[in-house]
């Protein structure tokens, strides 16, 4: 299929057009019952402005076209935020099953060479005690306080946005490289596979004509990482409240309930 775009990020705007005050990602917040939680949301209006001022900041920041950078964020909003603006600027999100052990993500962490490391407090502690990316990293950003590893907070980059801001999408080409994504390392090391656009434009086409997927469907993904296609294909994404390191331990009620709540479509 052709395509007047090739940066994957370029859906996102796109929905956010054809669709502004769609509901985009519900992720739990808090408890309120047996499988009942407050969820914050977004429309894909508003995920697309968060995600397009988190990366005219990391531009600022110095993370731009074709730089690696390692995203350890929990799942959450900022989560998708941030990894749409890292596709939206061109870099290259380096993606790390934290559950896979301090010794293979030193190692995965290096065969990567990121030049930026973005992460919650507790990801840059573990990196600064287990040196990780050591040689090659040149940029931190922290999603909470910077504390004394040094870098620059995210929540300080983005004060320095203008508010008249205007933000458009990088071109990229279909061969150029958009992540970086490694195995849980389950049948041996880890191993990074390496995503172009293409490669990933072609995937949304295929999961849109092989699933008849529609623009206006509900997805709950019990993975996170592949609610970032959810955008893509103009579905709405519900998170349910799971360790998704651990699917067969989730509670059903935690499953069974936002379904019905959000009249969910499809599930992974």
């Amino acid at each position: 299929m052709e395509h007047s775009y090739s940066n994957i990020a370029s859906y996102l705007p796109r929905m956010a057009e054809l669709q502004p005050e769609r509901l985009a990602i519900a992720f739990p917040t808090r408890k309120l019952g047996p499988g009942k939680f407050h969820y914050a949301k977004w429309s894909f209006a508003q995920l697309n402005h968060e995600s397009d001022k988190i990366a005219y900041a990391l531009e600022q920041e110095g993370v731009s076209k074709g730089v690696r950078s390692v995203l350890m964020v929990k799942p959450s909003l900022e989560f998708f935020a941030l990894t749409f603006a890292l596709f939206k600027v061109g870099a290259v999100p380096v993606l790390v099953d934290p559950g896979i052990g301090l010794k293979h993500l030193k190692e995965c962490i290096d065969e990567a060479e990121p030049e930026a490391f973005i992460g919650i407090p507790m990801a840059h502690l573990a990196r600064a005690l287990q040196g990780w990316g050591k040689r090659t990293l040149k940029k931190k950003i922290s999603v909470g306080p910077s504390l004394f590893f040094g870098g620059t907070s995210l929540k300080s980059a983005l004060t320095k946005v203008p508010k008249d801001f205007s933000y458009k999408t990088r071109d990229t080409a279909a061969e150029d490289t958009a992540a970086i994504l490694f195995t849980s390392g389950s049948t041996g090391v880890p191993k990074g596979a390496v995503y172009t656009h293409g490669n990933f434009i072609a995937q949304v086409d295929e999961i849109k004509r092989i699933y008849d997927i529609r623009p206006g469907e509900i997805d709950l993904p019990t993975f996170p990482l592949f609610a970032l296609f959810d955008p893509a294909l103009g579905m709405s994404t519900v998170i349910p409240h799971m360790d998704a390191t651990k699917p067969a331990k989730v509670e059903p009620e935690n499953i069974v309930e936002p379904i019905k709540e959000f009249n969910v479509t499809n599930m992974f």
